[in-house]
């Protein structure tokens, strides 16, 4: 019986755990570029100078489901998504880099050229401005221009640099409290990957199945009331334990 309050216990906090990783995918199905987060159940044994016959229920996280999401092409100029592997580059509070797959990008005031989160856009030779005033163009290569409105046609356009995109391998990126991906520790910045492209115009949607959350969400739940079930049948047969005792 001590046994069955071990893991009944620990199943159900694991699964109000997993219940949040769900439904934050839920919360972001129409989030630009985001990654579903994956999460498992892993058992723990409890460790002490008894026997090892107990084991706690852990719930991991153990990275994203890096499948594409839906591209929808939006017209707009600034907009534009990662075909196929690969990533946008953008500018971390610390100086550092991270990696997202958003490509809703604007233009602040000062010029600069960030998400729409705000997050400064990275390109060869570091974060990227753009003349005030400027209509700006993205090619597939990564390619920013930007030209004079006032003009009319394509004459004066001049290179303003080249975002900077990469594509490390899956296993090294780890997931931030951001929601943006960074290599994992000890391991160095991406290198610019030229093979990565874009396409202008559009941007990417999530990669969330609202019908898979929703049936996990459902499966979650019925999960909980399993372990909470068994969490009264032990104290039920606790109780009549103690009364077979109190008989003697």
């Amino acid at each position: 019986m001590d046994r069955m309050l071990y893991v009944a216990m620990s199943g159900a906090k694991q699964v109000m755990d997993q219940q949040a990783t769900v439904a934050n995918n839920m919360a972001n199905v129409s989030t630009p570029g985001f990654r579903a987060q994956i999460a498992n159940f892993r058992a723990v044994p409890v460790v002490g100078q008894e026997a090892q016959t107990r084991a706690f229920v852990a719930a991991t996280t153990p990275g994203a489901d890096f499948s594409h999401g839906p591209i929808t092409e939006t017209g707009r100029a600034l907009d534009v998504a990662v075909s196929g592997q690969g990533w946008l580059v953008v500018q971390t509070p610390d100086g550092g880099e991270a990696y997202t797959r958003v490509g809703n990008l604007q233009i602040g005031a000062d010029g600069q050229l960030t998400t729409m989160g705000g997050r400064p856009v990275v390109g060869d030779n570091g974060a990227m401005t753009v003349p005030p005033g400027s209509a700006v163009t993205v090619a597939t290569n990564g390619l920013v221009a930007a030209r004079d409105p006032a003009s009319g046609t394509l004459t004066g356009m001049a290179e303003v640099g080249r975002l900077k995109l990469v594509n490390p391998p899956n296993a090294d990126l780890e997931r931030g409290d951001d929601g943006l991906f960074r290599m994992r520790a000890g391991q160095q910045p991406a290198q610019a990957d030229e093979a990565v492209t874009l396409v202008s115009g559009a941007i990417e949607g999530s990669n969330v199945n609202p019908v898979e959350a929703m049936v996990a969400m459902i499966a979650n739940a019925r999960s909980f009331e399993m372990q909470m079930k068994s969490m009264q049948s032990a104290d039920i047969n606790a109780q009549s334990a103690n009364k077979l005792l109190s008989y003697g």
